[in-house]
């Protein structure tokens, strides 16, 4: 089985891109070049081991990679590593924690702002969440105070991987309104989600990986 990439154009914006990758190489993945403009969303979808997380990593320079991405115009390796980080913000379907509570792992700048507790009110969460150890907060929970968290540095783009996942109804709405938000804020949002009703409602284009037999071709553009 070799991996073989589709590219879907759904109503796709002609602003400035504000991320843009060219001549990438992800593992066995053909090499993806793609714009994706301020206020625009980017659904990656494909079945699991397709290569979504990989290429949100990739991007977010969590992983060695080669090719080219820029940043309104910097390439990634123009920029300082963690600086890229807080720019092209990734969001794991998985949170890491690094210390007892949330509150020890948001940026030091973040924790006085009433930002971040609007955010997590946006959310349905009170700001004593924060201070909660991790341990005691539900996996719904945990996902959704990780989101804040990468919004804490007012990243330029976000990466968000399987944001919904682990979520109710009630509280992937409040997700996909604050995802919506930021879109209307000018950021661009990369999503990788097997929700697809979701990203049905929230792309403007989309990335599809899927599987082929040997002998097709190893890359085409579906318009």
């Amino acid at each position: 089985m070799q991996h073989l990439l589709s590219v879907a154009l759904l109503g796709l914006r002609s602003g400035h891109p504000l991320l843009r990758v060219e001549h990438l190489r992800i593992g066995h993945l053909p090499p993806l070049s793609f714009e994706v403009a301020a206020g625009e969303c980017l659904a990656i979808e494909g079945p699991s081991g397709s290569g979504k997380t990989r290429i949100l990593r990739a991007l977010a320079d969590l992983d060695p990679v080669e090719g080219q991405i820029f940043l309104d115009g910097v390439g990634w390796r123009e920029m300082p590593a963690m600086r890229w980080r807080k720019a092209v913000r990734y969001c794991s379907a998985e949170p890491g924690w690094w210390a007892d509570t949330p509150r020890g792992t948001f940026p030091s700048a973040a924790l006085g702002e009433a930002r971040s507790g609007r955010l997590l009110a946006a959310l349905g969460l009170d700001v004593a969440a924060l201070d909660r150890p991790v341990s005691q907060l539900s996996t719904g929970e945990r996902q959704r105070i990780a989101l804040v968290r990468a919004l804490a540095d007012e990243p330029k783009v976000l990466l968000l991987d399987e944001p919904t996942g682990a979520l109710d109804v009630t509280s992937s709405a409040l997700v996909e309104e604050l995802i919506r938000f930021q879109l209307l804020a000018g950021r661009s949002v990369l999503l990788a989600s097997h929700d697809a009703a979701l990203t049905n409602r929230l792309a403007h284009a989309r990335l599809e990986l899927f599987r082929a037999d040997r002998g097709a071709s190893p890359a085409r553009i579906a318009r």
